[in-house]
Parts: C-alpha cells; sequence; structure tokens
C-alpha cells in the first residue's frame, strides 16, 4: 500500500469542484486573488503555438482532472495551443509502456519520485529546461529540497533535474479541537520540547493528551512510520535522513533507534494514548481521531496527515471543532521546519517547444492560484498568493508549507516494498507492543539485508 494514496482522500474531503471541462477560464482576468499582472507579462512575451498540440497524462481523474484542464486554459489562451489532459487510474503502468513503445505523452505526472527516477536512469524521460533548477531553488520554499527531489541519475549516472512538483500534501500535522484547548487553558506548542511539556500537563490534569491508532487492515503499522519518519528529520539532518531511506545507514544505527523511541515517547505510555499503550496498534486509524470529538475529551492531539478529515464526523467545522497545528521541531536541535509529505511531478516524456513553454508557464503563481481555488491543492510556490486558497484549512496547510526550511517524501515509500510497505509496519507493531526499538530496528534491518 502506498501511502500517498490517501492524499486523494484529503482533495475528495476538501473539494467543491467549480472548473470548466470545455476549457473557458474559470476566473475572469483581472478578478479575484490572482496574479495577474505576473500572468499579463508572461502572456505578452508566450510564443505563439497556434496548431500545436501538448499532451499529458497523469494520475488525476474526476474531479481533480478538470481543474487541472481549468488550469491549462490560461496557458492555451495565451498561446494559442491546445492541451490535453489524460487521467488513468493505471497510469503507472500505463506510462512505462507508451514510453517503452515510443508513443509517450509530451508531459507525464507521476504520482510520486520513484518511477520518474527509473524512467530516467532507462532513458524514458528528458531533462526540464536548462534554468528550472535554479528558479525552483530561487521560487519554492524549502527550494533546494525540491530541486533534490526532482534530480535523478541518467543513463550515463549523471544527474540531471527531471522532475517538477506540482501539488504536494503535507504530513507534519497536529489536529486538535480549538474548543478543548480553550476549555482546558492549553497554548499551541511552538517546540517539540513544548509539546512534550504539553502532553505531561495533559496527563497531570488527569486527561489523555493521544489519540493514536496503527490498525489498517494487511497494512496495519503504517501510521507509525510516519511518526518516525518526522522524528528522524527533527533528530537528524536531511542528508542522514536520505541516506537512512537508501540504507547507506544501518536501519539499526543509533540515529534511527534513537527517533523510533522518540515515537515511543508518546506511543508506548498508558497515561499518554487513548486505551493505553496496549490499544495502539489494534484501533484503526480511521476511528483514531474521534477522541477529539468525544465529550469529555477522549483525548487533546492526533498526529495525521491532511488527508484525515475524510474521517472525522460530516458536521465537523473546521476551526472550531477542529484546528492543525505544525508538527514542531527541537529548538534545542537547530534543524530548522521540516515537513514530511508527497506530491506529484511533472516530468518530460516527449520534448517539444510547445512542451517547454508549458513547464515555463508552471512557474507562473496563476497556474497555481487556479488550482488553489478549486480543489485540495497545496503548493510551495512563494509567490502564490495565500488569498486564493479556497478555504482557510488549505490555506492553514499552504502556510506551514511555505514555512518549510527542508522537505523530505516519506521515508518508507523510498524504500524497498518488503521493508517500507513490509517489515517497517510490522516492526512498529511490534515495539508498541513492547518489543525494544533496538530489536525491532535490527530485525528490519536484517529483511533488508535478504532484499540485496
Amino acid at each position: 500500500m502506498n501511502k500517498s494514496l490517501f492524499a486523494g482522500v484529503a482533495i475528495a474531503a476538501l473539494t467543491a469542484g467549480g472548473a470548466m471541462a470545455d476549457g473557458h477560464l474559470p476566473f475572469a482576468p483581472g478578478e479575484g486573488a490572482f496574479s495577474w499582472d505576473a500572468y499579463n507579462a508572461w502572456a505578452e512575451n508566450a510564443p505563439d503555438l497556434s496548431g500545436q498540440t501538448v499532451t499529458v497524462s497523469g494520475p488525476w481523474l474526476t474531479p481533480e482532472d478538470d481543474v487541472f484542464r481549468s488550469a491549462l486554459a490560461y496557458f492555451a489562451d495565451a498561446t494559442g495551443a491546445e492541451v490535453i489532459y489524460n487521467g488513468s487510474d493505471s497510469f503507472e503502468q500505463q506510462i512505462v509502456i507508451d514510453a517503452e513503445a515510443g508513443s509517450p505523452p509530451n508531459i507525464a505526472v507521476f504520482p510520486q519520485p520513484g518511477l520518474a527516477a527509473d524512467m530516467a536512469s532507462k532513458g524514458l524521460l528528458h531533462p526540464l529546461p536548462a534554468d528550472m533548477s535554479d528558479w525552483v531553488r530561487d521560487n519554492y520554499a524549502a527550494g533546494q529540497s525540491w530541486v533534490d527531489l526532482g534530480t535523478y541519475p541518467d543513463q550515463s549516472g549523471a544527474d540531471q533535474m527531471y522532475g517538477f512538483f506540482y501539488n504536494v500534501n503535507v504530513k507534519s500535522l497536529v489536529w486538535y479541537s480549538p474548543e478543548n484547548f480553550e476549555d482546558a487553558g492549553y497554548d499551541l506548542p511552538e517546540t517539540m520540547e513544548e509539546l512534550k511539556a504539553l502532553t505531561e500537563q495533559v496527563v497531570a490534569d488527569g486527561d489523555v493528551p493521544w489519540c493514536i491508532g496503527l490498525g489498517s487492515g494487511a497494512a496495519t503499522g503504517w501510521p507509525a512510520t510516519d511518526w518516525v519518519e518526522d522524528m528522524m528529520l527533527r533528530t537528524v539532518s536531511p542528508e542522514t535522513y536520505d541516506k537512512w531511506t537508501t540504507n547507506e545507514i544501518a536501519f539499526d544505527d543509533p540515529q534511527v533507534i534513537a527517533a523510533i523511541e522518540e515515537f515511543g515517547w508518546f506511543a508506548r505510555d498508558d497515561a499518554k494514548v487513548s486505551g493505553g499503550a496496549g490499544a495502539v496498534a489494534s484501533t484503526d486509524f480511521r476511528d483514531s481521531p474521534n477522541g477529539l470529538f468525544a465529550s469529555p475529551p477522549g483525548c487533546y492531539m492526533h498526529r495525521q496527515a491532511s488527508f484525515v478529515p475524510a474521517f472525522f464526523p460530516e458536521d465537523t467545522e473546521f476551526g472550531v471543532d477542529v484546528d492543525f497545528f505544525y508538527f514542531p521541531s527541537f529548538a534545542e536541535k537547530d534543524l530548522g521546519n521540516p515537513v514530511l509529505g508527497g506530491g506529484t511531478l511533472m516530468a518530460i516524456t516527449d520534448p517539444s517547444d510547445a512542451t517547454n513553454a508549458l513547464m515555463g508557464y508552471f512557474q507562473q503563481p496563476l497556474a497555481h492560484e487556479v488550482m488553489m481555488a478549486q480543489t485540495g491543492f497545496l503548493t510551495p510556490h512563494k509567490g502564490a498568493n495565500v488569498d486564493a486558497y479556497k478555504d482557510d484549512t488549505l490555506r492553514g496547510l499552504g502556510e506551514i508549507l511555505l514555512g518549510a526550511t527542508t522537505f523530505r517524501f516519506d521515508g518508507s515509500d523510498l524504500m524497498p516494498g518488503g521493508v517500507g510497505a513490509g517489515t517497517f509496519w510490522t516492526g512498529m507493531v511490534d515495539y508498541t507492543g513492547g518489543k525494544s526499538a533496538a530489536d525491532v530496528a535490527a530485525e528490519i534491518q536484517s529483511s533488508w539485508d535478504a532484499l540485496k
């Protein structure tokens, strides 16, 4: 199971359609919280591409596909080009077939970097325009992270930038009830030290601070891997995190064991978690936030990604019944504000002048704002107007993304399937059940060694 697939649930939970499928512009030029001046300046110098076509394939289906087409409409309006988007629920299989057959689309939209990197190594992708890496570095929050995440070895082993990220999801979040916090007199923590102190304060007040559930059928255990990944980013350098995901440092390295134990500080203490530590592994992750909405509260906090509102009660009102804050970093570690998440990236599979022009359009704030205004689209583009987000929830998520100093993908999704979607999951279940972090980490490393 690919955890990034849950991002689609987030979009569904936060979407209120509005795109126009017939290619008309959904927002009148000059109106609304959009960067029209920048777009107009770009459009004045845009090439005449009348009669040319750019094809795009990706995983977005209804209603996201029509929202994306509505963003493409402004490119078509400025250049005269026709842009055709085709979405598929088997995109990852189809793009390989099409590329190997010599009939790929001009641009492919990948749900995560693994397949893109693999295709780049086989010569099935083409590097982005030469100025793209500098542009991303300068214009995206945590820009170097996005350059790194889109850079892969080509057929000869030389690094090239192939991936431009467009649409991101955020996992480093803590959900809470503003009313419960107000009633108890709790302030939002701004550092991990303050979060731990708040956890202890809730316990001292006779209540339960956390709801945590790892249950997910055959995928039971995965929510704990997100906790560990977030703790890795808050206790070691981004470079060490990267080496962990590729096994350049062993899974049973002391730094990894320490991150697992940081998760255990919250999850293995009966007083800190709803139902006690023994209930963590057996509680379904979809049910685990329920304590936030109980009266009296069953818990005060729940760490989960931006998709979790899909499992809140239907009448939940954001900002009143529930809200979120950034899962904070340690002040004493001086590692900035890392954000864990995922996202889709665009890569060129069949180059043309019109294709390069479209990639240039995606640098425009408007190309992001049109998406922001209609669906659960998040962007690290520092030039995009946050007022364009369609609601306060998305705006808050977007601001967390803009505050990031480092962004990293879900580590388990970057590991071999037998580890990231296998022994890492089961190991976390064993850990919450009482096995030591060192023993669990050693077993996971042994499973990785067996795959080599």
